[in-house]
């Protein structure tokens, strides 16, 4: 068997030896299925279910891409506005730190106070917790271009623009698509957070009136929905960030590396 097809193969394999452990430790130990249910009983409630978890998993979807998408236009613009001037970026980066280290779930009543129980506050907390990470990158990626790079350039006539658009996007590319692989992961949380606190509809809502009820394998369900809609969308981020920035990659399995 090829390496190639042993690393695609290799991910089924591990999902699906998880689940059957999973399956295996619950009938063995017989746990309650309040405490925590088998797949085979997960899967037969989204089966159940599939209508509302449908319903439901789209209106999550949407909230967690809008705000995503609203993130990195946000993150890549500020970032490389911090990243390009070392007095913007020491001035402002104790600012950003402190917002992020807020947890976002105490952001949430403050915008169910300011724009009501629904979408809105779904929106913004998948981009408010999706957005440092971006911009951080994007910044990094700018601000660690060599000084000797930067020197040599200035020596040849470009200007400061110049070496920012040629050399300090295209630099900060992989560390861009590298903060989105982590942003996408996380901005499904934010909805989900917002979603439990200030919604009437959404995976987090329909989590929310499961466990209230003590459905807990469409608890499980939702949880697993998320799941892979966070896996697809870390699959795009992949595909789109081997489309980009290929250059970037080298090669580690072959007759070099070998040598």
């Amino acid at each position: 068997m090829s390496q190639k097809t042993l690393e695609r193969i290799m991910p089924w394999a591990v999902v699906i030896g998880l689940f059957l452990f999973w399956e295996l430790a619950v009938r063995v130990f017989d746990f309650p299925e309040f405490i925590l249910p088998a797949p085979s009983v997960i899967f037969e409630a989204m089966w159940q279910w599939r209508v509302p978890i449908l319903e439901n998993a789209a209106q999550t979807a949407m909230t967690t891409v809008v705000g995503f998408a609203i993130a990195i236009v946000f993150g890549l613009v500020t970032g490389i506005i911090i990243g390009s001037s070392s007095l913007i970026y020491n001035g402002f980066y104790p600012v950003l730190i402190g917002f992020n280290s807020i947890p976002k779930v105490a952001v949430v009543p403050i915008l169910v106070i300011w724009f009501g129980i629904g979408t809105v506050p779904a929106i913004i907390t998948a981009f408010l917790i999706s957005f440092f990470p971006i911009l951080v990158n994007v910044a990094t990626g700018i601000a660690t271009v060599e000084p000797e790079l930067k020197d040599v350039l200035r020596a040849l006539g470009a200007s400061k623009r110049d070496i920012i658009v040629k050399v300090g996007i295209p630099r900060s590319l992989p560390y861009f698509f590298a903060s989105l692989k982590i942003a996408i992961t996380v901005a499904f949380v934010g909805s989900i957070i917002a979603e439990t606190v200030a919604s009437n509809k959404g995976i987090g809502h329909l989590m929310i009136v499961a466990s209230s009820r003590f459905e807990v394998p469409l608890v499980f369900a939702g949880l697993l929905v998320t799941a892979i809609m966070g896996v697809i969308m870390y699959v795009i981020a992949i595909a789109v960030e081997k489309r980009m920035t290929g250059w970037s990659v080298r090669e580690m399995d072959g007759p070099a590396a070998g040598s």
